[in-house]
């Protein structure tokens, strides 16, 4: 069975929308992506560091889902990541209130030697110090590298280790407006190619509730988001996407850019189920029925035939 390899944060949210708010729920890059690619029945491991303060109850369901949680360390004593935001109406843009790295801030990740050689790996929203190391940490070269960065980590103090991690990665997934800040471009077009550059084959740019765009060379994709009647909480709905994504080329093995379609496509589908409840709530209880039927609405939404004369 294929594996893939998820490195990034697990945490504590205390999420506010205008449709209600949470104390302290499951957070973190790391849970949205493993949940997210769990939906495609394979191997995966998550690589990421908790304090005692942390339940046990969350590592189970992350266990009962295939996922392996050996390799998130436990530190005594230690106070779990804790980050608190508050979205506006639009759901578009947020305030952050609080965060607190905690043992986040001295994460140094141990790969699983059983996972050393892992085909498809996904460096989730991290310093680029702790990602490069954990490609340092990798015995084979994986079949896929996913990157996924935000504008944090565009700083000048932080601007040319990202560049480093970048120029090593195969795929980066980021939202329109940290292409735009990336690339120093407008146009996303221009920036995709201006990224590209920077080392990576493909580009994946996020549009949230506008789709999704992959770049390759000279060739675009792009998939809408399925319009949906109610959205609660779209934290992790990035995180999500890159998990579809990921889990779904690690399960077909097949890393074209035709292929790479194929997962755009089910990446924003599993991201539509996300932001229907808060937190990771309604990826921890999804079933195959309910991506299936969704998934032939995405195909309904974006199918047609026309005549070209």
């Amino acid at each position: 069975m294929s594996k893939l390899l998820i490195v990034g944060s697990v945490a504590f949210d205390a999420i506010e929308t205008p449709f209600g708010k949470t104390d302290k729920i499951l957070g973190g890059a790391a849970p949205y992506i493993a949940l997210s690619a769990s939906n495609f029945n394979i191997s995966s491991a998550v690589v990421s560091v908790i304090g005692e303060d942390f339940p046990e109850e969350y590592l189970s369901m992350l266990q009962k889902k295939n996922i392996d949680t050996s390799a998130v360390e436990i530190v005594k004593g230690g106070k779990t990541f804790f980050w608190s935001g508050k979205y506006h109406n639009d759901l578009n843009s947020r305030d952050t209130l609080d965060t607190q790295l905690n043992v986040l801030a001295d994460f140094n990740p141990v790969v699983p030697e059983n996972y050393k050689d892992a085909e498809i790996v996904v460096l989730g929203n991290l310093n680029p110090l702790v990602q490069l190391s954990v490609l340092e940490q990798l015995t084979s070269k994986p079949k896929l590298v996913i990157l996924d960065t935000m504008n944090f980590w565009m700083q000048e103090a932080f601007f040319e280790d990202l560049r480093k991690v970048i120029a090593k990665v195969d795929v980066i997934t980021i939202n329109d407006e940290e292409a735009r800040q990336l690339s120093g471009e407008y146009s996303l077009v221009k920036a995709a190619r201006v990224i590209e550059k920077m080392g990576p084959e493909y580009v994946v740019i996020k549009k949230g509730e506008h789709g999704a765009l992959l770049f390759h060379e000279e060739q675009i994709f792009f998939a809408p988001a399925l319009p949906l009647e109610e959205v609660f909480d779209p934290t992790g709905a990035g995180d999500t996407f890159a998990g579809g994504f990921a889990g779904y080329l690690t399960k077909t093995g097949d890393i074209s850019f035709e292929n790479m379609k194929n997962a755009i496509i089910h990446a924003s589908n599993l991201a539509s189920f996300c932001v229907e409840k808060f937190g990771t709530e309604r990826m921890e209880n999804l079933n195959r029925e309910e991506v299936q039927k969704r998934l032939k609405q995405f195909k309904e939404l974006t199918q047609f035939e026309i005549e070209l004369s």
